[in-house]
């Protein structure tokens, strides 16, 4: 059995020419991996993997998988897996989508597709996949100074709809519709006509419909196609000679009544069209002619990168100084007025508690800045009350849209959140993979110390703060006249072995 890798969450480490990265996308239709070098402050492509596991066919309704389509998807995961046994933990990256966002216990599948794979995979919101297809066609096709651009990304699961300026997203829309979602959907049984056709484009229109006036409002001076479902209609118009590869307003109506003549999806035969596609062009076209016709489109041209070189180039801006979540945090601080002094002495405390404890709690880099993240957060939810005001932040932390972030990563931030004071609820890490649980526990256990330390809004540095761990226990000292003449912070110190015992942390005073 491989042993699982950590997840390369903060890619904290700067990257030096030569260095090797991948970065595996588990979309709903194909899984793809791509493999680059970093030279001279460049990624060159050295590899690419692409295997159709049609994953979005396998649920079952009911939220689980199918076993035919699990084992596929954990067999080519064993595949990508051997690729990259070379690569270091921290310079892989893997990124599940539409189809793992929709299980109904995702853990069920994650964790064999972990071991699989032999790295942690991270699930991803769907706004947050909108980020990441953008960041990666921007990167491919630089963009003109000031100039906005709609992009669409068709999947087996979801459609990403992103307006950006340079390499930031302005608008990010993600839909429940895909190439093979949508197949199933509306052709499940295979058959096409122009009635089936027209009364599906309704329904999926409407999904368009729900953001198109703000997007027609704002604007672009260009529409992009990104995936492998707009480069097979491209292809498709190029082969009727429709375009030379671009997908019009024009050709758009002669490739879907060249689709309807056949009358059953399995005696499609379009000019440029592969066998391997053939099954899911019916929801894809369809998918794109909504989207046309709502976004009033004439003119897509097709990007040949997509979610997973979004992957590579967000690799590269965390190693470097351009990590989108700490904007993200800073931008939380800002939206929800959190006291920015309390927030620094509080991130202050509980980093000096953990550089004292990582080596002998054998805690990351990666824990380092999800402590300092969860520090500036904890007071999040006084905006909405002050009773219980960590339920509210946790509740925010874990169900906004936070750009950078993976759902696993502001699920542990929400955990931390969620723990920093008051009784630990026994379910407050039970949304987090087992692999991610004791350093959840231990971070928490630094941020209720430190919060506590600075309950009054006080003291910016504690002197002589010192902490020792072994095993599950904490050894704190401070200095006995500076905490003589701090009596709550004694009863709270005092009252703190008990709450920290339901984090498995064990804390002891030094006499």
């Amino acid at each position: 059995m491989r042993t699982l890798s950590a997840p390369a969450a903060s890619q904290s480490q700067p990257l030096v020419d030569g260095d090797m990265l991948a970065a595996i996308d588990l979309g709903s239709n194909s899984y793809h991996m791509v493999v680059a070098r970093y030279t001279l402050g460049q990624l060159r492509v050295v590899d690419r993997l692409r295997e159709t596991v049609r994953m979005a066919e396998g649920l079952d309704g009911r939220g689980g998988l199918l076993p035919d389509v699990r084992q596929r998807a954990l067999a080519c995961l064993s595949r990508f897996g051997q690729r990259i046994r070379d690569i270091p933990p921290h310079r892989v990256r893997a990124v599940a989508t539409n189809t793992v966002r929709r299980l109904h216990a995702p853990q069920a599948f994650l964790m064999p597709a972990e071991t699989a794979l032999g790295h942690a995979i991270e699930v991803v919101s769907g706004r947050e996949e909108a980020r990441l297809v953008y960041l990666g066609v921007a990167h491919a096709q630089p963009p003109r100074p000031g100039h906005r651009r709609l992009v669409i990304d068709i999947g087996g699961g979801s459609t990403e709809c992103i307006i950006g300026r340079g390499f930031e997203t302005l608008e990010r829309e993600s839909m429940q519709l895909g190439a093979v979602a949508t197949t199933l959907r509306f052709f499940g049984n295979g058959r096409l006509s122009r009635k089936r056709w027209r009364d599906a484009l309704i329904e999926a229109s409407v999904e368009f419909q729900q953001f198109a006036a703000t997007y027609r409002s704002l604007g672009w001076q260009e529409a992009i196609g990104a995936s492998g479902t707009n480069k097979a209609i491209g292809e498709i118009c190029a082969a009727m000679k429709l375009t030379k590869g671009a997908v019009t307003a024009e050709a758009l109506p002669f490739v879907r009544d060249e689709l309807l003549r056949a009358g059953h999806i399995d005696d499609i035969r379009l000019p440029g069209l592969s066998d391997e596609r053939r099954p899911i062009i019916a929801g894809g076209l369809l998918v794109l002619e909504a989207a046309f016709t709502s976004l009033e489109l004439q003119r897509m041209v097709v990007s040949k990168a997509a979610l997973r070189e979004g992957v590579l180039y967000d690799m590269v801006g965390r190693a470097g100084d351009q990590d989108p979540r700490e904007a993200s945090v800073d931008a939380l601080v800002q939206r929800y007025g959190i006291d920015r002094a309390q927030a620094l002495r509080v991130e202050s405390s509980a980093l000096a508690l953990f550089d004292q404890v990582a080596a002998a709690w054998q805690l990351t880099p990666d824990d380092r800045m999800m402590l300092s993240w969860a520090a500036r957060l904890h007071e999040l939810g006084l905006t909405i009350a002050h009773s219980q005001y960590q339920l509210h932040g946790a509740y925010v932390l874990a169900h906004s849209d936070i750009a950078g972030f993976s759902r696993q990563e502001q699920q542990f931030l929400a955990a931390l959140v969620r723990a920093h004071r008051r009784k630990v609820p026994r379910n407050v890490f039970e949304a987090l993979p087992d692999r991610l649980l004791p350093a959840a526990r231990r971070l928490s256990g630094l941020l209720r110390l430190a919060v506590l330390l600075h309950r009054g809004h006080d003291d910016p540095a504690i002197p002589g703060l010192g902490i020792r761990a072994s095993d599950d226990t904490l050894l704190l000292s401070l200095p006995a006249r500076w905490l003589d003449e701090r009596p709550l912070l004694q009863a709270d110190l005092a009252g703190e072995p008990a709450e920290t015992a339901a984090l498995g942390v064990r804390l002891q005073l030094d006499p």
